[in-house]
């Protein structure tokens, strides 16, 4: 029989090394994964974010993206979403974009209308700590400028708060 040095089997020595092994990789993958927030208890130790850290804009579902090419403005009923978006700038402060706006015409009522394509430029601002996430900032207002014409009764420039 093969005998460690404790006089334990060897093949039991080596399942306790390989499982410690496997716990603290475990623990350090855990450890580099939490939100500095989760890992102090979201006490006052936590980590503000500085203003170089990455932005994200929230969807309707509250996930966090950076980049996105689709995005829902109307989450309640979909009837208003921007497509085929162009990210010309991502940074600390705004974000820009070029893209299409399709929105439901609604007529004679929404479950019946056509989705229409608008031109827009998108702008993305007003960063802020994400209240269910301290350590990351997502942005708060989304622009959305019509560069041809706008739909029907929406203003050709028109600015909206994101509240996900």
């Amino acid at each position: 029989m093969n005998v460690s040095s404790g006089g334990r089997p060897a093949h039991a020595s080596r399942r306790r090394v390989r499982a410690a092994t496997l716990l603290c990789t475990a623990a350090a993958m855990a450890a580099a994964v939490i939100p500095a927030s989760a890992q102090t208890g979201g006490t006052a130790s936590a980590r503000i974010p500085a203003p170089q850290d990455p932005v994200v804009v929230v969807d309707c579902s509250s996930q966090a993206h950076m980049r996105p090419g689709e995005y829902l403005l109307a989450c309640g009923d979909g009837n208003n979403r921007l497509v085929d978006l162009r990210w010309e700038t991502w940074g600390s402060s705004t974000a820009t974009a070029t893209g299409t706006d399709m929105v439901n015409d609604c007529r004679p009522y929404c479950a019946a209308g056509r989705f229409r394509a608008y031109p827009v430029t998108v702008t993305l601002g007003n960063p802020q700590v994400w209240p269910e996430h301290p350590d990351v900032r997502r942005f708060t207002t989304i622009r959305v400028l019509y560069t041809d014409t706008a739909p029907d009764p929406v203003p050709k420039d028109v600015t909206y708060k994101l509240v996900y």
